[in-house]
């Protein structure tokens, strides 16, 4: 990566106005995969005037003329997506074959959604004979991403972005940086015009602060965690702009009587430790009826200690190191402190796995007779942990779930589907997942209360970069 200590700003690769240097960790190896620079708030002017002097073409250009550009993007990082993959990898610790099939491939769906929204979507309606309503591009959007999910978290944002005629100051995470220079590579290689995509790399507490502060930013849509989201939105306050944010979750699982509970626990095991557990709508609260409770216990802990873990490398390995040392100490607290309150460790728990002695793995773990007020249930802990909760009736389940200052997702499992549809109104998230574990790029994706605000992907995605003019005529 021959530009990895550069920023892409105005069309080209420019020297930071800094020093600072920030280093890129494999977390499976311990040792440095890249260096990436220190953005300055003087970086990121440079990167807004940029984007605020191309959006006066940009923002007046055709949806057929932006769809040209997307679909170029989208051939170019289809040619590149192997090394993609095995930059993901690298960066953030997920095996290759997930990287390949899940992280790499998610940015191409995205960019595929976002044409297919933009080609359907009227962006002037009448509502009156002497009324039409006009959608129109909201300006300059800073974005701002984590490092889950490095690059689907920037296509969700992006292509609905570029679609909707915005430029773009994009900020990816400083832990996992590489795969986002990746795409601004290929972005220039498309021939997006000059300042309609920078990218300035740094940490959030400059970089990301002087996005959001900035006058001349139009909106910030950001993802991350919710203390995060509230600095951001108070830097954002002066200026009025739009704030969009996709924050924390801690999704309940709630697994009814009358499922196959081998089948439901091992597939809500699965899904809460897929990304090593780094997924912010996974099912991490799973909850299930006591007459059914240590049937589901015997079930979570053989799929637990099924999971293969390991090498990154190895295209048989299914799950990874969490993405930092900050972050294994973090999980690794987390299981003390469920430890320490009373739940009881049915598998896993504290260090490493005995067969690894390098990379920040942890031992996947199942936590037994846990209450909701345990730090475990309540917290956010991105790492392969699970509480499995036991409820008495389905009120007190449906209670448990919304017993919760998050609310992005939640899962229903039932032979009946129809009953399991009734609980979906229920339960306050931006999500409900029905008898299913699979995300999809067709529907809304945003939370209620302290998950955030907003809404990601498709016609609602493309709308959160749009303002709506009134025009009346006489």
């Amino acid at each position: 990566m021959s530009h990895s200590t550069d920023f892409y700003i105005d069309g080209g690769w420019v020297a930071p106005l800094g020093p600072d240097r920030i280093e890129v960790v494999n977390p499976a190896t311990e040792q440095v995969a890249g260096v990436v620079a220190q953005g300055t708030a003087a970086d990121v002017d440079l990167a807004v005037a940029a984007a605020r002097r191309a959006f006066e073409t940009w923002g007046r250009t055709t949806p057929d003329e932006r769809i040209t550009f997307l679909r170029a993007v989208i051939d170019g990082y289809t040619a590149r997506l192997d090394e993609v993959a095995a930059t993901i990898s690298a960066e953030m610790g997920a095996p290759i074959t997930f990287a390949r099939q899940a992280q790499a491939a998610s940015l191409i769906g995205q960019f595929e959604r976002a044409i297919e929204t933009l080609q359907k979507y009227e962006l002037a309606t009448p509502l009156s004979g002497t009324v039409t309503i006009r959608r129109e591009p909201i300006g300059v959007a800073g974005l701002i991403t984590a490092w889950n999910w490095p690059l689907n978290l920037i296509a969700g944002k992006l292509a609905y972005a570029l679609a909707a005629g915005c430029t773009v100051v994009l900020k990816p995470s400083e832990v996992a940086p590489l795969s986002a220079m990746l795409l601004a590579e290929v972005i220039d290689e498309a021939g997006l015009p000059a300042g309609v995509f920078n990218l300035v790399n740094g940490d959030g507490a400059t970089v990301g602060q002087r996005i959001s502060a900035h006058p001349d930013v139009d909106m910030v849509s950001f993802t991350g965690s919710t203390r995060a989201g509230i600095l951001i939105a108070k830097a954002a306050a002066d200026s009025v702009k739009r704030v969009h944010q996709e924050l924390g979750g801690k999704s309940a699982n709630i697994i009814l009587p009358d499922a196959d509970h081998e089948q439901a626990v091992a597939a809500g095991v699965r899904r809460a430790f897929k990304n090593s557990g780094q997924s912010c709508q996974a099912p991490t609260r799973m909850l299930v009826h006591r007459s059914r409770y240590d049937e589901a216990l015997r079930y979570a802990r053989q799929t637990a200690e099924s999971i293969r873990y390991g090498d990154p490398a190895d295209p048989v390995t299914e799950m990874g190191p969490v993405v930092s040392g900050a972050q294994f100490e973090r999980v690794q607290s987390m299981i003390r402190s469920g430890i320490d309150q009373g739940a009881r460790v049915v598998t896993g728990g504290l260090g490493r796995p005995s067969d690894v002695g390098t990379g920040w793995f942890v031992r996947p773990t199942i936590f037994g007779d846990v209450d909701n007020s345990m730090t475990i249930a309540r917290e956010e802990i991105f790492g392969p942990v699970l509480p499995i909760i036991a409820y008495d009736t389905e009120d007190e389940a449906v209670a448990i779930a919304n017993d919760t200052p998050y609310g992005l997702a939640n899962y229903v499992q039932s032979a009946d589907r129809e009953h399991a549809l009734a609980l979906a109104p229920r339960l306050r998230s931006g999500r409900v997942y029905i008898n299913t574990m699979d995300a999809t790029e067709t529907a809304p994706f945003g939370g209620y209360k302290q998950s955030g605000n907003g809404r990601e992907e498709g016609e609602f995605g493309l709308e959160e970069y749009l303002e709506t003019k009134a025009v009346i005529t006489g």
